[in-house]
């Protein structure tokens, strides 16, 4: 039996690709950074199954892949598919949830420590030369353990960093979500509540939602004057899911205290853009998975999610192109 032709579109580890050559024949782009869109393209044109890390999978490109079955993404997020016009081709698409979780809560907990505490911000002032003698008041930050911690979207990472949260820094979880989580209430203590009670309530809030029509710009004017003085935003999720000119407006004013962010509404961020030029924002590159483990993770399952897929027993399929 001839063994699917698959095309993989980004680094991957040696031993993924050992995996993936006992199942595939495989063709992989050799460059330095992403591949070039056109070519792609290109490579596109025989192959039954893509591994990817991003690339917009739309009709111009599906339309270039007439024998493509199925494409992997080595992400959770999958707001990169056009899944309407995937569902239409038959086309299976697969992610990578679960092994990334522990990793991007520990990156959450790290911003939230960060903006309280202000350590960027510390850390230039010492290195700058600026620190002298004396307990300057001005240099005072705020307190994480015990303070109230409220998560918009109790998923899988949700739940990791409620469990920290809760157990590592005794604080209190609220949450809001689609649906009620019984288990997640039971082991953290935490407490379903409405998105306002939870702004108004929260000293840290946890942005955990994924980016879909109904997400975009989720959190705006509105949301962020209805979180404390002393409030702390963290978005870890995307960055479309936020209003970044409300955002930039609600840290000029001081209607709350931080942000943390880790994902901006387009990436890689404007040097110029606003947000660079505050001291009360962390800002990181993307990079809640960004451990050199976890990345070899989440290559291996995408390449078992595309190898599984194109023998007939798909795992991982993002649940709106599950059959």
């Amino acid at each position: 039996m001839m063994k699917p032709h698959v095309y993989v579109a980004c680094r991957i580890p040696s031993e993924t690709e050992s995996y993936l050559a006992q199942h595939v024949q495989y063709r992989k782009w050799e460059g330095p950074g992403a591949v070039p869109y056109e070519v792609l393209l290109e490579e596109l044109a025989e192959v039954d199954g893509l591994l990817t890390s991003g690339n917009k999978i739309g009709p111009e490109l599906l339309s270039r892949a007439p024998k493509l079955k199925a494409v992997s993404t080595m992400s959770v997020g999958y707001n990169h598919f056009d899944l309407e016009e995937m569902k239409e081709r038959g086309i299976i698409g697969t992610h990578t949830p679960g092994v990334l979780d522990d990793t991007v809560a520990d990156l959450i907990l790290s911003l939230m420590l960060a903006v309280s505490r202000r350590v960027p911000e510390l850390d230039a002032y010492v290195k700058q030369g600026r620190w002298s003698k004396g307990d300057n008041e001005e240099l005072f930050g705020l307190d994480m353990h015990h303070k109230t911690l409220g998560i918009i979207g109790m998923g899988r990472i949700g739940e990791a960093v409620a469990q920290r949260a809760h157990f590592g820094f005794g604080m209190d979880v609220l949450y809001y979500n689609r649906h009620r989580k019984p288990e997640a209430e039971q082991k953290y203590s935490a407490k379903y509540a409405e998105m306002e009670e939870l702004l108004r309530h929260s000293d840290f809030v946890v942005l955990m939602t994924p980016l879909t029509p109904q997400t975009r710009h989720l959190f705006g004017r509105k949301e962020f004057e209805q979180m404390k003085p002393t409030g702390i935003f963290i978005n870890a999720s995307r960055g479309p899911v936020v209003d970044e000119e409300a955002l930039t407006e609600a840290l000029q004013q001081g209607e709350i205290f931080g942000a943390g962010l880790d994902v901006f509404e387009r990436e890689p961020v404007q040097a110029d853009h606003p947000l660079l030029t505050l001291r009360n924002v962390v800002t990181l590159p993307h990079i809640g998975s960004a451990t050199a483990q976890t990345r070899d993770d989440m290559a291996r399952l995408a390449a078992e999610n595309l190898v599984s897929a194109l023998l007939g027993a798909p795992q991982n399929v993002v649940p709106e192109l599950r059959k």
